[in-house]
Formats: structure tokens, C-alpha cells, sequence
């Protein structure tokens, strides 16, 4: 049975395939569970400056929510969750961020999609990260799965490869910290850069890898 309706876009030339399938017939036996599938979820960096953000000198704010269930049960982490499986992308960010911290209409763009094999011990899951800077006041109320929601003050320190991250709540007396490797492959225009979490006190999984990259992407922005 076909996932969609409508398969016109899909039919291609028309002709059938090696076994003399059209396109009807191929759907009919395709079976979606021949390979083991990833599990797909978002994650969405929210932060917020006081005023429009021209320097990487400003302050900023991270949102953050505290996981009420495994993995990393009690830790701090960025709001996200799973993709439903009729559900786009952006689709999936901007309802777990509602559902999450009762935050809604703000931009989103998409930043990059991590898929390191161990980076949840559930499922092979890959996740796409979103990165949102807002100014002035937002307020937040944890829901869903989340314990706890509230702004953290950022602290980055380091010019690489090593990053030293702090995350400070002060209305939840709490302080975060973690250490972070980039190293950057360049060829040419290109570069690919790998991240590498070396250390982590307080905040779940790989989060303060996705922290550190929309961090330094940021920063990159002011400098264009």
C-alpha cells in the first residue's frame, strides 16, 4: 500500500521496472520494514538577547528544560522530541517546542542533523537541530515531558579546537559546564566539521555539542 495518495509526482517516465512492475504494482509489495529504520527526532535552540544581537560580545540565553524521563533522567536539555510519521520537520520542531515550553510563532532554521551511532541508548536515532534567536522578554512553562523549563545565561569560552561551555540558571541555582572538540576538515571552499564531547556535568546526551555549534555559527553571522 502506498504511504501517499496522490503518486503522480513519482511515476517517472512510465515504464515499468526490471520484474515489470509499474508503479502501482512495485508499492503493493514494497515492504518499508526490510531495513532496520532510524528513529527521526528535532531539537531546538532557542536563544534570547536583550536587544538585537550585532556582537558576539552581547549576553545571550539559552532555553533549556530539565528531562523528566530516561534517558538522562533529571539532566538539562534542549527542548525537542520525536518526528511524528506524518509530520514534517519543521512541522515537529514547532509543536515540541509548544508542547514542551509553551513557546510558539517564533522563527526557526534548520542547522544541522546529527547522527553519531551512541548518541541515545533507546534506538539509533538521528536528530535535526533548530536554531532560533529572539530579543526582550519570553516567557516559558514546562509541559509534556519536561520537569522543568527555564533560561539559562551562556558562557563560551575558547578558540579552538576546545570549547569550554557554561550554562548558569540563576533562578534555579543551578550551573552547567561541559568541554567540546571541533576539529574542521578543509578543502578548498568546503569544510566539514566533527564535534566531539569530551566532557559533560548536568546536560544530557550530546546536547552541548548542538549548544557549542549554534554557538559558533552565531558568532560567524555577526562577523559576515
Amino acid at each position: 500500500m502506498a504511504f501517499l495518495q496522490d503518486l503522480t509526482p513519482f511515476r517517472g517516465t512510465g515504464e515499468t521496472n526490471r520484474r515489470g512492475q509499474d508503479l502501482e504494482t512495485f508499492l503493493e509489495g514494497y515492504d518499508p520494514r526490510k531495513y532496520d529504520c532510524p528513529s527521526n527526532t528535532v531539537d531546538m535552540l532557542v536563544f534570547r538577547s536583550r536587544e538585537t544581537w550585532r556582537s558576539p560580545d552581547q549576553p545571550l540565553r539559552l532555553l533549556m528544560i530539565r528531562r523528566s524521563n530516561h534517558p538522562s533522567i533529571g539532566f538539562w536539555a534542549l527542548p525537542g522530541g520525536f518526528v511524528e510519521i506524518r509530520e514534517d520537520l519543521s512541522e515537529a520542531a514547532r509543536r515540541e517546542l509548544f508542547e514542551e515550553t509553551g513557546v510558539h510563532d517564533i522563527p526557526l532554521v534548520q542547522l544541522r542533523t546529527w547522527g553519531e551511532v551512541a548518541r541515545d541508548p533507546r534506538w539509533r536515532v538521528i536528530t535535526t537541530s533548530y536554531l532560533a534567536l529572539v530579543e526582550g522578554d519570553l516567557p516559558v512553562k514546562a509541559g509534556d515531558d519536561a520537569a522543568d523549563a527555564a533560561w539559562f545565561d551562556v558562557s563560551l569560552k575558547g578558540n579552538g579546537p576546545e570549547y569550554s561551555l557554561q550554562l548558569t540558571c540563576e533562578e534555579r541555582n543551578v550551573q552547567l559546564s561541559a568541554r567540546v572538540r571541533r576539529d574542521i576538515f578543509r578543502k578548498g571552499i568546503l569544510a566539514d566539521e566533527k564535534y566531539q564531547l569530551l566532557s559533560s556535568e548536568g546536560i544530557a546526551n550530546d546536547h552541548a555539542s548542538l549548544i557549542v555549534q549554534a554557538i559558533l555559527y552565531l558568532r560567524k553571522q555577526c562577523n559576515k
